[in-house]
C-alpha cells in the first residue's frame, strides 16, 4: 500500500522560506508523478508542482514560478519542495500526491490516486 508521509510545514512571515518533504513508501517504485496541491477552506484543492520522477520534468502553476523549486531524490523516493519569498496567500494546506501508473506529471488533482495528509503552511504578514 502506498503511503505518503510529508513534512516541513509551519509559520513563516512574509518573505521567508519554507521546504516541504513527501517520502514514498509502501512498493517498489520504478515510475511515478508526484505532485504538491494546496487548499484553503472553501476551495477545491489547487495544483502547485509537479514532477516526473524518471524525467525530472517539472510543472509550476504560475503563482508560484520563480519562487517555487521541486526536486527529487530517486533513492529515498522523496521529493523536496523549496519555497521562498512567500507570501501570504500561500497559506493552505499543502497535500503530496502520487500517480504510480505513470511518469507523466499532470496538474489535476484527479490525476492522483494516493495523497498524503496535509501540512499546514501559514504565511503572516
Amino acid at each position: 500500500q502506498v503511503q505518503l508521509v510529508e513534512s516541513g510545514g509551519g509559520l513563516v512571515q512574509a518573505g521567508g522560506s519554507l521546504r516541504l518533504s513527501c517520502a514514498a513508501s509502501g512498493r517498489t517504485f520504478n515510475k511515478y508523478a508526484l505532485g504538491w496541491f494546496r487548499q484553503t477552506p472553501g476551495k477545491e484543492r489547487a495544483f502547485v508542482a509537479a514532477i516526473s520522477r524518471s524525467t525530472g520534468i517539472v510543472y509550476y502553476d504560475d503563482s508560484v514560478k520563480g519562487r517555487f523549486t521541486l526536486s527529487r531524490d530517486n533513492v529515498e523516493n522523496k521529493v523536496y519542495l523549496q519555497m521562498i519569498n512567500l507570501k501570504p496567500e500561500d497559506t493552505a494546506v499543502y497535500y503530496c500526491a502520487l500517480e504510480d501508473n505513470t511518469d507523466v506529471a499532470g496538474r489535476t488533482a484527479d490525476w492522483y490516486d494516493h495523497w498524503g495528509t496535509g501540512l499546514q503552511v501559514t504565511v503572516s504578514s
